[in-house]
């Protein structure tokens, strides 16, 4: 079989795109953007997602270009993603930005400088967030205010890159040699001991899916709501900002960040309240987010709406080896075990299937993924799923 040549140069060069995932399972048509060639295993997602990102750092919007790249930079700094900084930090000169501005927040306008509290916040613990947080904002204060489709603007680019930044670190993909900040490589390769129980994994899966099937439990809603509190106590349990290693934030990021310590703590396990419980049904993007944003930008609310509807759907009906597999459970648990981490509840959802379906540590790599991506080791992402394929972990 003849050798991909996106292949060929990554056999050439000192290391391929992801720590994690080997070469031979990446997209090696897309040698050269490393993370395009992980993205690349799932062409839908990542056609909906070039989209979405063009769109909003390059087409029409209410924020200027420079804005806009030193934003995606401030977003990525947050979880210490050495790759976007310094991405960004190239297209923000390449836009014509003020130099001056890359030597740190303090450098930047006020303006910009005034989202710094919301975009730790909505970084590390978005429960804390308040109207008097876009009041304060949108309110005139020496001219510096925000006006309704700017902070939108602002705050879709915000999450879009704390969102990439759990992507490109929980994939362990490499930052491209040229453009090295000190940053810190993904963790070196770990020899794994797979144990029989690997290889029953997917076997198990299965069998709890075709459990719930046949189940059908009638639940009622005083018992959802139980399973749920209780998921969300073990959620905090899983893992806690000390239980990983000690990261060093290099200079070139640390100038970007104020209060570098705030992050996402697991109020139970230190014995305090556990985040409020958000009930999705009471404000969804379907029903209020969605019509926001297609009132100020339309371009964008299509393409974000169409993004999660192919990320929710997304399946090949694959799992491991098996095929013809129905994985909508499979999906919608970890969909949802990711949004209860952070207090979210689905009224209409059963999270006992949580516990079912999710081995611990698969949870505690989503954990980490969401909460902590720069703490993410190849040990965590090889000790959930040994059986799967790389495409199906990232799809995850």
């Amino acid at each position: 079989m003849k050798q991909d040549p996106g292949e060929q140069i990554w056999h050439r060069n000192s290391r391929g795109p992801s720590a994690y995932i080997p070469v031979s399972q990446l997209a090696g048509s897309y040698f050269g953007d490393n993370v395009a060639a992980v993205m690349g295993l799932h062409p839908e997602y990542m056609r909906v997602f070039w989209k979405t990102q063009h769109q909003v750092l390059r087409m029409d919007g209410a924020l200027s270009l420079p804005e806009r790249h030193y934003l995606a930079i401030l977003a990525s700094a947050r979880h210490q993603c050495a790759y976007l900084v310094s991405l960004h930090s190239s297209c923000f000169l390449q836009v014509g930005g003020d130099p001056h501005w890359l030597e740190g927040l303090q450098a930047a306008p006020l303006k910009l400088r005034k989202l710094n509290d919301l975009n730790k916040i909505l970084a590390h613990r978005p429960w804390l967030i308040t109207k008097e947080h876009i009041e304060t904002l949108l309110s005139s204060q020496m001219g510096q205010f925000w006006s309704l489709a700017e902070l939108i603007h602002a705050l879709v680019l915000l999450t879009h890159f704390h969102a990439l930044s759990s992507f490109i670190l929980g994939c362990g993909i490499y930052l491209p040699e040229e453009k090295n900040i000190n940053a810190r490589p993904p963790s070196p390769d770990i020899l794994i001991n797979e144990g029989t129980s690997t290889v029953q994994e997917a076997e198990r899966v299965l069998a709890q899916i075709k459990k719930l099937d046949e189940e059908g439990e009638e639940t009622s809603q005083e018992e959802m709501e139980t399973r749920f509190e209780r998921e969300k106590r073990e959620c905090a349990m899983v893992m806690s900002s000390e239980d990983g290693p000690q990261i060093v934030c290099f200079p070139a990021i640390l100038c970007f960040l104020e209060d570098p310590d705030f992050a996402y703590i697991d109020f139970t396990r230190r014995g305090e309240q556990a985040p409020p419980t958000f009930r999705a049904h009471d404000y969804s993007w379907e029903d209020h987010g969605y019509s926001l944003l297609q009132r100020l930008n339309p371009e964008v609310g299509q393409l974000l709406d169409e993004k999660f509807q192919v990320a929710y759907n997304l399946t090949y009906h694959t799992c491991a080896t098996h095929n013809d597999v129905d994985t909508s459970k499979l999906r919608r648990a970890i969909w949802n075990y990711i949004q209860c981490i952070y207090g979210i509840r689905y009224d209409d959802y059963d999270y006992g299937e949580v516990n079912q379906l999710l081995e611990r540590s698969l949870k505690v790599y989503m954990k980490t993924v969401t909460c902590h991506p720069e703490r993410v080791t190849r040990q965590l992402y090889n000790d959930f799923w040994r059986q799967f394929k790389p495409s199906e972990k990232v799809i995850f």
